[in-house]
């Protein structure tokens, strides 16, 4: 098959919306078998039918057990797994529930490590494992305590873990404000405000949108040269 990923198996944990749809939208136009994954069965069973009856399975990535089970029936070689499963959670401490913030650094930080381990041997020297990550909150602020944490850790963990399975890569996409549906169940009715507010700031003029961290993506699963790094998209928010 033709294009930048031709012949070649991409497994997208958290495929059914937002980045991780636009990931395997762009993965299929560019020749790409695709595997979808996600909690919710119905959406993730539509958006597989939207992609042409691709293979999908319903579970919850940051469950072990089934983690375990589903890469165990793969078919092999995978080429390329992108992770976009798990929301930030966001929380000052005077009002922090410790089980749901557990439970996302679980997701953020032992979640590459579980996939690592899982997949790296079942996977075609020269694919990537991908993260992603955020550049949100790299500085501090109130009830950015357990996203902080996770972004400030992410890099290392992935640097880490491109020396651990080479030659397997392993790269970070750290994004800014992204338009997905996330974003809107996170913004609510501030979200037309807060999309005005960037494109009247932000140097490229725009918001940024799932496609354009798709195309990161498959840039990053297409260049061989690449690992063990975090690459940021977030239209020069960080510059203001």
């Amino acid at each position: 098959m033709t294009g930048r990923l031709g012949g070649q198996t991409v497994v997208v944990l958290g495929g059914s919306a937002g980045i991780g749809l636009a990931v395997a939208r762009l993965a299929r136009a560019e020749g790409a078998e695709v595997v979808l994954t996600a909690r919710d069965p119905e959406r993730l069973a539509a958006a597989a039918d939207e992609l042409g009856g691709v293979r999908h399975a319903a579970f919850d990535a940051a469950d072990p057990a089934a983690l375990e089970a589903f890469v165990a029936g793969l078919p092999t070689p995978v080429d390329h797994v992108m992770v976009t499963a798990g929301r930030p959670y966001y929380a000052p401490l005077a009002e922090m529930d410790f089980a749901q913030a557990g439970r996302n650094l679980d997701e953020h930080l032992l979640l590459p490590f579980r996939l690592a381990r899982l997949a790296a041997p079942r996977m075609r020297a020269g694919g990537t494992l991908l993260f992603m990550g955020g550049t949100g909150a790299r500085h501090a602020g109130v009830g950015l305590g357990i996203i902080a944490a996770a972004t400030a850790a992410l890099p290392a963990i992935v640097a880490n873990l491109a020396l651990e399975v080479r030659p397997v890569r392993v790269n970070l996409i750290a994004a800014g404000f992204v338009d997905t549906p996330l974003s809107a169940s996170l913004l609510g009715d501030r979200l037309d405000e807060r999309r005005q507010e960037l494109r009247d700031t932000l140097p490229i003029g725009r918001v940024v949108g799932a496609e354009d961290v798709a195309e990161l993506a498959v840039h990053l699963m297409a260049n061989t040269a690449v690992t063990g790094s975090t690459v940021d998209i977030d239209g020069g928010q960080q510059l203001l």
